[in-house]
């Protein structure tokens, strides 16, 4: 199958090299001055690249996605699968879809649920649009685990940008809690009871975590209160601890004054009605 790649940066040379290895034909576009990996031919423009492709993965920063596929989209051929692996917003993949579509090309909404600097072209995906299936069958192929969603573009990146609020949400909080550990001379004491509360049967925790916070809500906002002045005596950044506090104030007006709480049906069906509509 003819694969084009627009973007040679650190995913783009890695999903190339990897359609290589599984005897794919792969022609390449970088605006910048930047070597192709073997095996991968280099064009001059994206209409180069483009036009003779089965499926194009745009590989670049979400700033230049709408411009990329404006430009890709008069070049594509009828049925070619033009999937989008950038992180736009649900709205942009549903407006990209709109600009690919007319042509008589397919679009594929493609989350990238991992580090692709870890396990390459073998990260876990999620994909929905119109092309999706054909993109799950290629990228399937390289190794990856897919999880293909019968929904319009959008949905996939909607389901990213939750699994984000927790996955970088997490990651900065664990970068305060450590910076706090090595300010107060503690840093290894503070890495281990990271890792006890990470260990375990995670939906336990996540239950554990749902009720208590509500229900505990004004206690543990005071205590935060401290462990923000505390950080912030050491010289430690405090945003997630600040946030943190801001949140348990909220909780604890909210049970105070009797607003329900959303149970878990009601979330998950708020999910399925965006992902349709995204």
């Amino acid at each position: 199958m003819h694969c084009a790649i627009i973007g040679l940066g650190e995913a783009g040379s890695r999903y190339a090299t990897a359609l290589v290895g599984a005897g794919h034909t792969v022609t390449a576009f970088d605006p910048r001055d930047v070597p192709a990996p073997d095996g991968v031919a280099l064009a001059a423009s994206e209409a180069e690249a483009v036009s003779h492709a089965d499926i194009v993965l745009v590989l670049t920063s979400a700033a230049v996605a709408r411009k990329i596929a404006e430009t890709c989209a008069p070049h594509l051929k009828a049925g070619a699968i033009y999937a989008d692996l950038t992180s736009s917003a649900p709205a942009e993949m549903e407006a990209l879809a709109t600009e690919v579509e007319q042509t008589g090309a397919h679009f594929a909404d493609v989350a990238i649920l991992g580090p692709v600097t870890v396990a390459g072209a073998a990260t876990p995906l999620m994909i929905s649009g119109s092309g999706a299936q054909t993109a799950a069958d290629i990228l399937g192929g390289l190794g990856a685990p897919v999880d293909t969603l019968e929904a319009p573009a959008g949905a996939a990146m909607a389901h990213k940008l939750l699994r984000s609020v927790f996955m970088k949400g997490l990651a900065s909080l664990i970068v305060e809690a450590v910076s706090a550990g090595d300010a107060a001379g503690a840093r290894e004491w503070i890495r281990n009871e990271i890792a006890k509360q990470l260990a375990g049967d995670g939906q336990a925790v996540i239950d554990r975590f749902l009720t208590g916070t509500r229900l505990h809500a004004e206690r543990r906002g005071f205590e935060m209160e401290s462990a923000r002045d505390y950080l912030s005596s050491m010289g430690v950044a405090a945003e997630m601890t600040s946030g943190t506090v801001a949140s348990l104030k909220r909780l604890a007006q909210e049970t105070a004054s009797g607003t329900p709480t959303p149970r878990s049906s009601d979330n998950e069906s708020n999910l399925a009605s965006s992902s349709a509509k995204a």
